[in-house]
């Protein structure tokens, strides 16, 4: 059997582990994630799917802006990715707003460099966000400490 290529094709699976709505989530290969939601419904033993999604768009857009930084032959000393949304009022109350703030700990990353990678990654590079765009009104903002 061969094996599965990851970048074409993905697999998760959730498996209820209580009488409320706690899932264990779990992808081939990897540790499994609590899923839940808040009380009554849930136990709020674990992220909500929200949750989840901010940081898949997090870790998504940090991915990208690492990669092209280093191809730029860019020192990176930290990177740290804070991601808030604001979810809608009535039903589905999925978010509507996602503001994310990229901070950099770099001697040789510009604010020119930050631009062009972060517009190269939310245009082509980063799936999720991609994904969420056109749906979502998404704010980006980003600091670059060099110490």
């Amino acid at each position: 059997m061969q094996p599965i290529d990851k970048s074409k094709e993905l697999t998760a699976t959730v498996k209820l582990v209580n009488n409320k709505l706690q899932f264990a989530g779990h992808v081939e290969g990897n540790e499994p994630v609590s899923i839940d939601y808040t009380p009554p419904l849930g136990d709020n033993l674990g992220y909500t799917s929200l949750e989840l999604l901010l940081l898949s768009l997090s870790s998504c857009l940090g991915s990208a802006v690492l990669t092209f930084l280093r191809k730029m032959n860019k020192t990176i000393q930290g990177c740290e990715i804070q991601v808030h949304g604001l979810r809608k009022q009535e039903h589905p109350t999925g978010l509507h707003e996602i503001s994310v703030n990229i901070s950099i700990n770099s001697p040789d990353v510009t604010e020119s460099d930050m631009l062009k990678v972060i517009r190269l990654s939310e245009d082509t590079y980063c799936p999720v966000w991609s994904m969420l765009k056109g749906n979502v009104e998404m704010k980006t903002q980003f600091s670059i400490r060099q110490g």
